[in-house]
């Protein structure tokens, strides 16, 4: 059941899904998509390895409140140039101020792609609520690493397609894992249809101006003291794989899971070992 929690001037929309004496796992999605991207049978998944799930719309997506200004398009993307309306980090202190209302001793944070850099900020200017860091498909802000491949690049430029969901499902065919199935397709189509029913604005291009002029969060990762997972693709155009890597060196002590096959996607053929992992380094807070 969706609920409402105000952060400040923000308010966002989320879901709890499981017991109320589990432990935490919040789910940070990526750019512009809503938390129904966090597919329920992911979620059902940590429910069953004894966790509460905490999903939601991040600022500017879904039934969160959407901002004004202006974002950036392609071609500020594939420059880098951008004068963001708000920070990954104002991301994080949304997230952060959820976790009050839901989750006051903390919980685990998990993100992917976007929503990866977003929990790191969280780690970093919240560490007292969080129990640990996993980091998908994510990078460290250097500037250096995790930069798209150069064949990725007409990604970015395609026009709208003139089906979008059609259209989604082939992207996520071209920059997805290696081997995504008919089963992967119509998780897209289902997906974007029930995103596409609550999203009540457009404020990609604001999140991907935040992304853009993101910092350089390798000091700062540095002096993280929680147990950390990095989780990348071999396989990802997007956020290359040296993203991961240079996140994992950052973080002392952290855990760095290359996937073989793995593309910027999580298709159903990645959840196993990504649900394990986020179990695994759950277990190390709890030990």
């Amino acid at each position: 059941m969706e609920e409402f929690a105000a952060v400040g001037d923000i308010q966002l929309c989320f879901e709890v899904i499981g017991e109320e004496e589990d432990p935490t796992v919040l789910l940070v999605m990526g750019l512009g998509l809503s938390m129904d991207w966090w597919r329920d049978d992911f979620c059902r998944g940590l429910v069953d390895r004894g966790f509460r799930v905490v999903r939601f719309d991040n600022r500017d997506v879904g039934r969160s409140t959407h901002l004004h200004g202006r974002g950036i398009g392609p071609w500020g993307f594939l420059t880098r140039r951008a004068t963001p309306v708000y920070t990954l980090g104002d991301m994080a202190d949304d997230a952060a101020g959820l976790l009050a209302h839901v989750a006051p001793d903390g919980a685990h944070v998990v993100g992917a792609s976007l929503g990866a850099m977003v929990a790191q900020e969280i780690a970093i200017r919240h560490p007292g609520r969080t129990l640990s860091l996993t980091s998908i498909m994510g990078r460290p802000g250097d500037g250096r690493t995790g930069r798209v491949a150069p064949r990725m690049l007409p990604e970015f430029l395609r026009p709208p397609a003139a089906d979008p969901v059609e259209g989604l499902v082939a992207s996520f065919r071209r920059i997805g894992s290696v081997g995504r199935t008919p089963e992967d397709d119509e998780d897209v189509r289902v997906t974007a249809r029930r995103a596409s029913a609550r999203e009540t604005g457009d404020g990609g291009s604001r999140q991907l101006a935040a992304c853009v002029g993101e910092r350089n969060r390798t000091a700062d990762l540095g002096r993280l003291t929680c147990p950390a997972l990095v989780i990348h693709g071999d396989r990802d155009r997007v956020i290359r794989p040296d993203g991961g890597r240079a996140t994992a060196a950052a973080i002392p002590g952290s855990e760095l899971l290359e996937v073989p096959g793995m593309g910027h996607d999580l298709a159903r053929s990645s959840w196993p070992v990504v649900l394990d992992g986020i179990e695994r380094i759950a277990t190390r807070t709890r030990a």
